[in-house]
């Protein structure tokens, strides 16, 4: 037996590997279950170059959890390991200051692993011993036991085992007995081992009899040693496809929209499937699907700076020996392979839609409510991206027909143009609730496309941003004459003293909340046309919905109110006999007042006259006085004539069924409000 001090600089190397050097510490498994994959890979090549003379045996990679001994045990038939090696690859640790090593790699500690050898001490991280039994290929080579308890000091001696192979038996710590369940050890291997090449045996297969399960002595393998992505496309159908993607998501009862097969072997090496889940119109996004291999061996499942932000949505696998097993973040964004394989599944991605559209079609449009979400992510942060995929967006209108950018400008452009000769896309974000509004821009012959998607907001900016000729405008945003312009703004026939006084009365009615400021207008619109109709900005009602999505316009925005317009059709006939109402009732009452106001209104302005050119301190205490006194007259005068308005407001049941019909064609009259809309409904219709 032997003794000695692993190769290392810094006598607490192992509390820095047991707590520092792992950001997860249950890759120990990983680790240890991939080594020995390693060595049964390079047995099997020596068979085959017949270097090998003793018959390969079996070589399942077993795992084996002891309870009672609080052990597990990763034994392998692989090559296996001499005295010498034991000691070249497990002794010697291959840097040659801990304290340089662990400033150059503070920032990115995971690269580490894999590039020093230091796999194997994984295995500290849950142990407080841990002991190899090894025997090599080798002809006339002795078995060795290697010992270490976690500090540098640790025992060679020669070992009883009498075939090639290696056991690590691992001593489980205090701290970490939860590796000591059976179900936390299989459910690792089958997030990290599932696919590994060489077959994985973790207890026994069990079968029903007398009652009970029962074990029938044979390995229960928890892996795949021939994942799909491994074989050829030209040998595999869709249902093949279909049941890997349920192997990889066990949960999933939705088949997945298509796939594409990636196999790559120049200028980097790249296998792996990549599925197109249903993605919902509400933001059902799920991340974190697309799971990274190396070598078969699972690395992570989140692999943005592997793929674009958008392709994440997809879901899969990736295995490229390209890829490091162990790399951080900084890395993967500046390594040229890691960039040249985002870009390839990139293309990979725009060139399999860009055949689905071009030659399936129909296809492609039945696929493409589940589709758009996915592509217009990609659209919004992949330049690139963006370029290929304009060609094939498809916008949907009301009636369920889908076009293309060019196709859907083409055919509104002649009646859809305003007279700036921009096109003007009408949109719906929801066609039920703004029901009222498409129906009207359909009577005018008008289209109407629904967007109503989280992105849609974002979308129709950079569109627009990108199309200098057309706009986007939501169909309610305001009256659609004013919507697409064809000629100057009708002449109105009140004057502004006029629309003052009643707007008096419409202000008076509107519902008094702090989420919704009403301002009242009045516009000249066709007789047939509602008498009273509520928008909202363009501007400020997209900017809330893309605040929606927590961009920077988020905070700022979605505090504000809601803005929205009162616009009342001075054309239409009731609103028409209301004015005339009003000023009937109001007429002697407005009269007297303007009478009042005719002399202080005189007299303030011979004073302004008089001070316009006099600078501040120019001007007495009398003159400032005075047009003080005048204006709180004028104002006095102003509030007593608007609550002339008011009260006829007040008694006058249509303004406020008026508003309410209006409030109600949007979908913002409930409750209280709706049951008095009702009552007061059923008491007009009875007069």
């Amino acid at each position: 037996m032997s003794t000695g001090k692993i190769g290392v600089t810094s006598e607490n190397i192992f509390p820095v590997i047991k707590k520092f050097l792992y950001s997860e510490q249950e890759i120990f498994l990983r680790e240890l279950v991939s080594n020995a994959v390693d060595a049964t890979t390079k047995v099997k090549a020596l068979a085959r170059k017949g270097d090998l003379k003793e018959e390969l045996g079996d070589l399942t990679v077993r795992v084996k959890v002891d309870k009672e001994a609080k052990t597990i045990t990763v034994s392998d038939h692989g090559i296996g390991m001499t005295a010498e090696e034991v000691d070249k690859y497990i002794n010697q640790i291959a840097f040659s200051s801990a304290g340089d090593f662990l400033e150059k790699y503070k920032d990115s500690i995971d690269a580490i692993i894999g590039h020093f050898g230091l796999g194997f001490y994984s295995a500290f991280m849950v142990s407080e011993k841990v002991e190899i039994i090894t025997k090599s290929w080798q002809p006339d080579t002795k078995a060795v036991k290697w010992t270490c308890d976690g500090s540098p000091e640790y025992t060679m001696e020669d070992a009883d085992r009498t075939d090639r192979g290696t056991d690590i038996i691992l001593h489980i710590d205090a701290d970490s007995t939860e590796y000591l369940e059976d179900s936390k050890i299989e459910g690792l291997l089958k997030k990290y081992c599932m696919f590994l090449p060489v077959a994985i045996g973790f207890g026994k297969e069990k079968e029903w009899k007398d009652d009970k399960y029962v074990e029938t002595g044979k390995d229960k393998i928890v892996n795949d040693t021939e994942p799909l992505w491994l074989k050829k496309p030209a040998d595999l159908k869709d249902e093949d496809y279909k049941a890997f993607y349920k192997k990889l998501y066990p949960g999933t009862y939705e088949d997945p929209l298509f796939n594409i097969h990636l196999n790559v072997d120049y200028p980097f090496n790249l296998t792996g499937i990549l599925y197109f889940p249903k993605i919902r119109t509400n933001l059902e996004v799920q991340k974190n699907k697309i799971q990274l291999y190396c070598n078969q061996v699972f690395v992570t499942d989140s692999v943005e700076g592997i793929v674009p932000e958008f392709l994440t949505l997809l879901h899969g696998v990736l295995d490229s020996p390209d890829i490091p097993l162990n790399v951080s973040r900084s890395y993967l964004q500046s390594d040229s392979n890691v960039k040249k394989i985002s870009n390839h599944i990139t293309k990979k991605v725009s060139d399999k839609l860009t055949d689905l559209f071009k030659n399936h079609r129909d296809d492609f449009e039945k696929k493409w409510d589940d589709l758009k979400l996915f592509i217009q992510y990609g659209m919004l942060t992949n330049d690139k991206f963006y370029e290929s995929a304009k060609d094939f967006f498809l916008y949907k209108n009301t009636e369920g027909k889908y076009f293309t950018f060019d196709e859907y400008k083409n055919i509104i452009k002649d009646n859809q143009t305003d007279k700036n000769k921009t096109v003007i896309a009408l949109y719906a974000t929801d066609k039920e609730e703004q029901y009222s509004f498409v129906s009207a821009a359909k009577e005018k012959g008008y289209d109407v496309l629904v967007m109503d998607s989280a992105f849609d907001a974002h979308f129709i900016n950079q569109i627009e941003q990108k199309n200098q000729d057309i706009r986007f405008m939501r169909v309610d945003s305001d009256t659609l004459d004013k919507l697409i312009r064809k000629d100057d703004n009708p002449v109105s026939q009140l004057t502004d003293a006029e629309k003052k006084d009643y707007s008096a009365i419409f202000d008076s009615q509107t519902p008094k909340d702090s989420k919704k400021n009403f301002t009242v207008e009045f516009d000249t619109l066709s007789a047939d046309d509602m008498p009273v109709i509520i928008t909202q900005s363009e501007f400020m009602r997209r900017m809330k919905d893309m605040g929606k999505l927590g961009g920077p316009e988020a905070s700022f925005y979605n505090n504000l109110p809601d803005n929205l317009n009162l616009v009342v059709n001075e054309a239409h006939p009731l609103v028409k006999q209301l004015i005339a109402d009003a000023k009937a009732a109001t007429a002697d009452e407005v009269s007297g007042l303007e009478k009042e106001l005719a002399p202080l209104k005189s007299d303030l302005d011979s004073l302004e006259k008089l001070t316009k050119d006099k600078k501040d301190e120019e001007i007495s205490t009398e003159e400032k006085d005075k047009k003080s006194e005048l204006q709180k007259k004028i104002s006095d005068i102003e509030t007593r004539r608007k609550a002339l308005f008011e009260n006829f407001a007040n008694g006058n049941k249509l303004v406020k069924q008026l508003i309410d019909l209006a409030l109600l064609a949007n979908n913002m009259l409930r409750g209280e409000d709706l049951t008095k809309f009702v009552k007061r409904s059923v008491e007009l219709i009875g007069k």
